[in-house]
């Protein structure tokens, strides 16, 4: 094992956490406006799949992307900035919790129509592929949109014109309020892409080295032979599908026994096993993502909202 992957992958799944923990503070606080979901619980999807893509490759996500956008760019300011609305936050306070962006990084944002963006991720790998270049596209959306039309145009489209495009499913078990099994009528989500066909492995998500070492695997496979493949990362969120729903759908019991999986959790035991790091060594990278989170925060309430006279800006008519 590599020792300073490991901790550099616990360090960002750290970061998530701490940074959705002040968001949902800062948005009881009466700071942050609008919807605001979650990523608490599913930090191991993100950080395991983004870090076996190449930094030139695209990541396009679903409105649940705080965590996606930091483990692609690192940066909690902008983040935080965005949420607060603010002028230095990276989509210039425009965009708010679901839409984090950042095309420098190739961080293609987050997109609040579910479904609505499987088949953007199928064009941008079109893109890539008309344009005879190596990149590959990462698409993250949850099994919600197993059911939405676009979800089925982009796979198809992704098949039938070969495209480097690695989809990947996070099934955190609900679609809003609804389990799974009241909307699918097959237990994985996976199943749905063989009709295309579509290649897909079904994965623990809440193991960041399985989540890196399959996605890995596909996006080698998507440069190489220009070729769609479909993962499934079996996950959880701990907290309701936005910071406004009590989530009174589950009970404190099935809650705690997906805790009990906490992707941090795992990882830490994993490290501690090793010997590559004590609890002590590990509960200070943790708080070092506290400070970072706490400055970011900071820079948040302190930067401007956007200038009056750029309202216009960035439309189109």
């Amino acid at each position: 094992m590599d020792a300073t992957l490991l901790l550099d992958l616990y360090r960002q799944m750290c970061l998530c956490r701490r940074f959705e923990e002040s968001a949902a503070k800062a948005y009881s606080q009466g700071k942050i406006s609008g919807f605001l979901h979650l990523y608490i619980g599913q930090e191991a999807v993100a950080v395991g799949a983004i870090s076996a893509a190449e930094p030139t490759d695209y990541v396009v996500a679903t409105y649940r992307e705080h965590a996606h956008y930091l483990a692609r760019t690192g940066d909690a300011r902008g983040a935080m900035a965005e949420l607060f609305g603010k002028a230095t936050g990276c989509s210039g306070g425009r965009g708010g919790s679901m839409h984090l962006f950042d095309a420098g990084h190739r961080m293609l944002g987050g997109w609040a129509i579910v479904g609505g963006h499987v088949p953007i991720a199928a064009g941008v790998a079109f893109a890539s592929r008309y344009r005879d270049e190596d990149d590959v596209t990462l698409c993250f959306f949850g099994d919600g949109t197993a059911n939405m039309g676009a979800f089925h145009e982009g796979l198809a489209l992704a098949a039938q014109w070969k495209l480097p495009v690695v989809f990947i499913c996070e099934n955190n078990q609900y679609a809003m309020g609804t389990p799974l099994y009241r909307t699918l009528a097959v237990d994985d989500v996976a199943v749905r892409a063989r009709g295309y066909p579509i290649d897909a492995e079904i994965v623990n998500g809440d193991d960041v080295l399985e989540m890196r070492d399959v996605t890995r695997h596909a996006v080698n496979r998507a440069r190489r032979q220009h070729m769609p493949f479909f993962i499934e990362a079996k996950t959880y969120r701990f907290r309701g599908h936005s910071v406004a729903d009590p989530a009174k759908y589950r009970t404190k019991e099935e809650v705690q026994k997906w805790m009990e999986r906490d992707p941090i959790g795992v990882l830490a035991q994993r490290i501690h096993t090793l010997g590559i790091a004590t609890d002590e060594q590990l509960r200070g990278i943790d708080d070092e993502t506290k400070v970072q989170v706490q400055d970011a925060v900071e820079f948040a309430e302190q930067s401007p909202v956007p200038a009056p006279d750029t309202v216009l800006e960035h439309v189109y008519a």
